[in-house]
């Protein structure tokens, strides 16, 4: 249950933070922030930052037991 919410804070973050680097017309770097197609919109997704962040979120989440 703990990995779900990870998961779902990880998707939050990932959407935001790519939003913000990818409609600037970067990359990130190392993130790779990709724009996808999805039914006639444009979304910004990175991979890398997607684990990071739920990874960041999990740990953030075992702190607070």
């Amino acid at each position: 249950m703990v990995m779900l919410k990870a998961v779902v804070f990880g998707a939050i973050i990932t959407g935001c933070l790519a939003l913000v680097i990818g409609s600037q017309g970067s990359t990130g770097g190392r993130l790779a922030v990709e724009a996808v197609q999805l039914g006639g919109y444009r979304m910004f997704w990175s991979w890398p930052l997607f684990f990071s962040g739920s990874g960041l979120a999990w740990g953030l989440i075992l702190l607070q037991r």
